[in-house]
């Protein structure tokens, strides 16, 4: 209960703040997270896309967003949010999320198509 108090007040915290800076990528990318942690992945996915728009990521939002699409059964477009999160993540050096990620999408692909 106390959790899920906290929780909300976060949410209400990072809406209030969306208020005042409607293109702050780090305020879509902190609703986004806590969307996630509601169970609420359409919004979720919302702030996500909204934030990698307005960012340039290294790699990491892409785990988020492709969670997401996998919680609401879209696995093909999991797997494409992955392809694009080992795109960047090699761009920015980060060659264990890439692999992670590869990792990721086998599985996807043995065990929902």
């Amino acid at each position: 209960m106390i959790n899920s108090r906290r929780r909300m007040d976060r949410l209400e915290y990072f809406k209030a703040l969306l208020k005042d800076a409607p293109d702050n990528p780090m305020v879509h990318y902190s609703l986004a997270q806590e969307y996630y942690k509601l169970g609420d992945y359409e919004r979720a996915i919302e702030h996500m896309e909204r934030y990698l728009n307005l960012n340039e990521d290294e790699g990491a939002a892409y785990r988020i967003l492709a969670k997401c699409y996998e919680e609401l059964g879209d696995f093909q477009r999991a797997v494409k949010v992955l392809q694009e999160g080992i795109e960047r993540a090699m761009r920015n050096n980060h060659p264990s999320m890439a692999q992670e990620y590869r990792n990721w999408i086998q599985e996807l692909q043995n065990t929902s198509f």
